[in-house]
């Protein structure tokens, strides 16, 4: 039985894992290309860097708050119609963020442009889930593969436009026309229908779905540590000159990259099990080849081991919500994107604060023995 207002259920095949591939890049580049333009809004608005990461933090609060609504939302509408229009959000948000010189308005767009890439996200993967079910085969690597794709080429095409001297409105309206026409070509293939109705919009995940979110949580925590924290490890303890320390960064997201678009395979080789304990070992030694070696040539290999340790824990446990039992996944899967998007949120944070009180160093360790706890996390895994 299907929700009001979705389409008949329509067994997903090829053109379907097409348009789900689409929106996962389409969410990666949407993400992504904010990145450039923080520079520009800092300047443009006169903020400090206090006042900026206030700033930033209205982003990842409206992520937050709409990735319940959104599960509940697919029940009744269908991963299309949420799809596409959140996406559509998105695009409109992208020129106003470049333009805007007003500090409450800044603030607006960026909650609606955070609720929207939240929903997207969150959406995005239930479509995943379902698509992966029907195939009956392992995909789920492959489609958040395209998302990291989506995310380096993001960045790197903003950042070459701006470096050109195109100005940031004029960049920004190409992006969100990139981001229409995709969604205009693939949207007709995407799932007319969500998840089965079922559990609150807003639930506390318990059992193997909170298990399955404290593992995410780390490993999103990983992430944010090498996105905020990876340059200033370079230059401050390896002496990088600034403007090259953010190879690192680079160098982790395309090891997650090229790991997670050759996983498919790999999954089905070794098994989710394996792949945790075994992704989860490869990261923990590369954060702590990148810390205790007092070269930044092994920093690098220690970011890369944890770009490609990390590249299919968090997929092959989105395919795990898919196969449990305890919550349904339209409830289950904003649970653990939120979890995660907590660890990027707060991580940096916290490890701002170990660094504060002991060195990054001893922050980055202690993300390392994190790390082996997912690693040996796997082997509990009953779904």
């Amino acid at each position: 039985m299907t929700s009001i207002g979705t389409a008949a259920p329509v067994v997903p095949g090829r053109l379907e894992q097409v348009s789900t591939r689409v929106a996962f890049f389409v969410t990666g580049f949407s993400i992504s290309a904010w990145a450039p333009l923080v520079p520009y809004a800092k300047s443009r608005l006169g903020l400090d860097d206090a006042s900026l990461g206030l700033l930033l933090l209205c982003l990842g609060i409206g992520s937050i708050l709409s990735m319940p609504l959104a599960g509940a939302m697919t029940v009744r509408y269908g991963c299309r119609r949420i799809i596409v229009v959140v996406g559509s959000i998105a695009c409109l948000c992208l020129p106003l963020l470049a333009t805007l010189t007003h500090v409450p308005l800044m603030v607006a767009t960026l909650f609606v442009y955070g609720a929207s890439m939240g929903a997207l996200g969150c959406v995005t993967n239930i479509q995943a889930i379902i698509v992966e079910r029907a195939s009956g085969k392992t995909m789920m690597s492959g489609f958040h593969g395209l998302f990291s794709c989506g995310g380096i080429l993001g960045a790197a095409g903003v950042s070459a436009l701006l470096s050109a001297g195109v100005w940031p409105w004029l960049t920004m309206t190409f992006v969100a026309l990139f981001i229409g026409l995709a969604l205009y070509k693939a949207g007709p293939n995407m799932l007319g229908y969500g998840s089965e109705a079922g559990g609150p919009a807003f639930a506390i995940p318990h059992g193997v779905v909170l298990f399955i979110g404290l593992m995410c949580f780390t490993v999103f925590l990983t992430e944010g540590a090498m996105l905020d924290w990876s340059a200033v490890f370079l230059s401050a303890q390896r002496g990088v000159e600034a403007s090259y320390a953010g190879f690192g960064y680079a160098v982790f997201a395309l090891a997650m990259a090229i790991g997670r678009l050759c996983g498919d395979p790999v999954v089905r080789r070794l098994g989710v099990h394996n792949i945790i304990l075994f992704g989860g070992l490869c990261a923990a030694l590369g954060m702590a080849v990148a810390t205790l070696l007092p070269y930044w040539q092994a920093a690098l290999c220690g970011y890369a081991l944890v770009g490609i340790g990390c590249s299919n824990i968090v997929p092959v446990f989105y395919s795990a919500v898919g196969r449990q039992k305890t919550m349904p996944e339209n409830v289950a899967v904003p649970a653990i994107t939120t979890l995660g998007y907590i660890g990027i949120l707060m991580g940096p944070a916290g490890i701002g604060f170990v660094a504060h009180l002991s060195s990054l160093g001893v922050a980055f360790m202690i993300i390392a023995v994190m790390l082996l706890g997912v690693a040996l996390s796997g082997r509990y895994l009953k779904v």
